[in-house]
């Protein structure tokens, strides 16, 4: 069976997903108006909404149902 490589993160999900939204964000201001810019745009958003997200799912103030 075929063992799995295994590696710690540096970088928090948070972070690399706020990143990779800058990066899209800088990638699609280079890109003149149209569909290719919009996708970019629309991943950034994504990428950002994912961030938010996982920081309000390991948030302290989260408790589980009761």
């Amino acid at each position: 069976m075929k063992q799995r490589r295994r590696f710690t993160q540096t970088v928090s999900l948070e972070e690399r997903l706020t990143q990779e939204a800058d990066r899209l964000r800088e990638e699609a201001k280079k890109l003149p108006h149209g569909p290719e810019r919009e996708i970019l745009l629309r991943k950034a958003r994504q990428a950002e909404t994912g961030s938010h997200m996982s920081e309000w799912l390991t948030s302290p103030g989260l408790r589980p149902p009761e």
